[in-house]
């Protein structure tokens, strides 16, 4: 045996040996110290368990505080939904309600037609409705729209028609600048989608007496426009050496162009 496990046992049994002669009171004297000792540790670890019991409790609250703000973002998301659906089908509603009016003020035969398709890229100059051929519509029947013109048809096929807006410069119009004796051929201006429509009225006289906001009405010349359609209002006017130009504003919503009539029965070509 290696001296230094030799002199290990030797303590070791010498230890047994002394702790079996103490007295009982030394023996409650040393579990006393011995507790006195551990104690803060004992307190400590009971406080650390508490905490550690009061963090996981804290943990489940916040899962459950969670939980129950996911539920309610999710209700919030569908309200969100809802109220906008309503929004809409109220938008829809009045726009419905205008056309309506709208129909019951005019003396012409129409047929509604809806907007069923534009294209960014050609936002001011074309539209594609829900009527064609099977409801007797043909090419070059006038539109209108609650406001006044909005346009013509340009090619009809069975069930549907691309239409020519007024906004477009293929679309002329013989227009009269009511209230006056002006009269000049109307035709939209090139413009992209976002901005506002233009209208420009050209060969009027060198110095008319034209004003912002006078209406501008369809004279009925040519057999394609009926007479006295507002097109829209003066918003410029600028004499030249040679004519006068106004622009003007549209009478229509072109932004928003939803519900249109149709005015059936009338043929003609487009005028020059």
């Amino acid at each position: 045996m290696k001296p230094t496990n030799f002199f290990a046992l030797v303590i070791f049994l010498w230890g047994v040996i002394w702790v079996l002669t103490l007295s009982e009171g030394t023996v409650r004297w040393i579990q006393q110290a011995y507790y006195g000792a551990i104690s803060p540790f004992l307190k400590g670890g009971s406080a650390m368990e508490m905490k550690a019991r009061d963090f996981l409790n804290e943990i489940e609250n916040s899962k459950d505080l969670g939980n129950q703000l996911s539920a309610v973002q999710e209700e919030y998301v569908k309200l969100r939904s809802i109220e906008g659906r309503l929004r809409e089908l109220e938008s829809e509603n009045n726009e419905l309600r205008r056309a309506l009016e709208f129909k019951e003020k005019q003396r012409l035969n129409v047929i509604a037609a809806r907007v069923i398709k534009r294209q960014p890229s050609t936002w001011w100059e074309t539209a594609i409705i829900d009527r064609g051929q099977s409801s007797d519509i043909g090419a070059g029947v006038p539109i209108i729209a609650p406001g006044g013109l909005a346009g013509k048809v340009d090619i009809a096929s069975e069930d549907t028609c691309s239409i020519i807006l007024l906004t477009d410069e293929r679309c002329q119009v013989s227009v009269q600048v009511a209230g006056t004796p002006e009269v000049g051929i109307l035709h939209g201006g090139r413009g992209r989608y976002g901005e506002e429509p233009r209208l420009i009225l050209r060969h009027l006289s060198r110095e008319a007496a034209i004003l912002p906001g006078m209406k501008v009405i369809t004279t009925g010349k040519g057999g394609l426009f009926p007479s006295n359609l507002l097109v829209g209002t003066v918003k410029e006017y600028t004499p030249g050496p040679v004519e006068g130009v106004a622009l003007v504003k549209p009478s229509v919503n072109f932004s928003e162009l939803g519900v249109v009539f149709v005015i059936a029965h009338r043929t003609g070509e487009e005028e020059g």
